[in-house]
């Protein structure tokens, strides 16, 4: 089965599907839940605990956005 990883506006990647998660040595990451922390400021990283929700977290399309409409200098 495919794995489908849903990008949450303004918030987590959503993993729908069996997957694995690995650390960079190879050790497998028990999988609590199959959302995935984007902001950085989860507690409980590498997954979500809806505090992109509180630190007023804006994807990154949006910074993107800004910084390109803002006149260089």
């Amino acid at each position: 089965m495919a794995i489908t990883i849903k990008i949450k506006d303004n918030g987590p990647y959503l993993v729908e599907g069996e997957f694995r998660l690995v650390d960079m040595q190879g050790n497998e990451i028990p999988i609590k839940k199959s959302a995935l922390c984007r902001c950085g400021g989860s507690t409980t990283k590498p997954f979500c605990d809806g505090t992109h929700s509180r630190i007023g977290f804006q994807r990154a399309i949006a910074a993107v956005d800004s910084a390109e409409a803002k006149p260089s200098s």
